[in-house]
């Protein structure tokens, strides 16, 4: 743990919290998991978030699980293919292959399948099934309608900046999930008797995220552009943390995402078109958790303190805030209100699965990534023990 995140722990239970390090993909010795495949032990080296890892020490399918699929002979992978649209036998309810486009030649193909399993991202998973017309597209003004519903984001890019001239990080070592975080104010966890909202924030402060370019903490006050802007970033790129909040989304009826009446990507498809803007239940929550971050943060003892980040007017979204989407192909019990059952098996398509974040309805304060793998092992284990044994709907509407 960082010194920055053990200054949190320390506050954080002189009032009462309860912090924790936040569990991350990052082994931190060497390590061989159940299939055979060893991850590196990670370097603390800080160049981990948005980049790959020379130690192979993050966990992903390219090395937990890809080395082993490539040594099987009924495996192919496909790269540079550009999947288009599903084959759809409405009548019987069976995608029958899948289309994609060879991005070299420009020349497309045909897939023969019997078996679909759809893992394409939030947004790939919406655009394919919308563009294969499968599903009935969500319409906000009847309720009718699933795909594409229940879109949800997540309350993010708020927090506060604390400076301390007798303290010394090293904010480009570590890893970037190597945080010290509290769930006292998030989800349902604390009482929400009259404060007007629904969910919460986890609370965080950690270091590993400084970027050489794009982590510049100043003090408020500071030009920002010229040779003062230059000393205050050299003085203050060591000696400055930060406190992040990140909070949940509920879905609401007027934020989804359907097919663009006008734009066209490079295969003559329409463009996703996002609707979505955040409601007056988002801006409580980031108020009422800042508050908490900001008592934390004067207990701290900074030299000085930024001025909070808070959520205020519409979304934008131009400056990056996160990659946690969520819903547009949401579970549920009822195929007139989901597009998917438990199994993440389609309402439409018996042998179609669909896997990821947009098969939830919501959208809790943390990355989506735990649940998005636990559900794909649940749904893997019903494919083979259920589906393949008997293929056919394995909920009955």
């Amino acid at each position: 743990m960082t010194e920055s995140g053990l200054m949190f722990a320390k506050v954080a239970k002189e009032f009462g919290y309860h912090p924790f390090p936040q569990p991350a993909s990052n082994a931190s010795r060497p390590y061989t998991n159940s299939e055979g495949l060893t991850l590196g032990g990670c370097q603390y080296c800080g160049f981990c978030e948005r980049n790959g890892c020379e130690a192979n020490a993050k966990a992903g399918p390219q090395v937990c699980v890809l080395p082993l699929l490539r040594a099987e002979p009924k495996f192919t992978l496909r790269d540079r293919a550009w999947v288009s649209r599903l084959s759809y036998d409405k009548a019987a309810k069976k995608v029958t292959g899948v289309l994609f486009t060879d991005t070299r030649t420009g020349e497309e193909y045909e897939q023969p399948a019997g078996l679909v399993v759809l893992s394409a991202y939030v947004f790939g998973n919406i655009s394919l099934l919308l563009n294969s017309g499968i599903g009935e597209p969500y319409d906000p003004v009847t309720s009718k309608g699933v795909v594409g519903k229940n879109y949800c984001y997540q309350l993010s890019r708020l927090g506060v900046t604390l400076f301390f001239e007798d303290k010394f990080f090293n904010p480009f070592m570590g890893s970037p999930g190597t945080q010290m975080v509290m769930d006292d104010f998030n989800g349902d966890n604390f009482d929400h008797r009259g404060l007007g909202f629904l969910g919460g924030c986890k609370i965080q402060l950690g270091h590993a995220d400084g970027r050489p370019i794009s982590y510049r903490p100043v003090p408020p006050g500071t030009p920002r552009w010229g040779a003062a802007w230059k000393k205050a970033t050299a003085k203050w790129y060591q000696h400055a943390a930060r406190i992040t909040l990140s909070g949940s989304n509920y879905a609401n009826r007027y934020n989804y995402i359907d097919l663009d009446p006008t734009y066209k990507d490079q295969l003559g498809r329409p463009l996703l078109r996002m609707t979505y803007n955040f409601v007056e239940n988002d801006y409580k929550v980031g108020d009422y958790c800042m508050r908490i971050a900001l008592d934390i943060a004067r207990a701290m003892q900074p030299t000085m303190i930024g001025p909070p980040g808070l959520r205020r007017g519409d979304y934008d979204t131009v400056p990056y805030q996160s990659t946690h989407n969520t819903g547009g192909t949401i579970m549920g019990h009822d195929p007139k209100t989901s597009v998917v059952n438990r199994y993440l098996q389609s309402w439409d398509a018996d042998n179609l699965f669909i896997m990821g974040a947009s098969t939830f309805p919501q959208q809790s304060a943390y990355n989506p990534t735990g649940p998005v793998g636990a559900l794909a092992y649940w749904s893997a284990e019903a494919i083979v023990t259920k589906y393949l044994k008997n293929p056919g709907p394995l909920v009955h509407a």
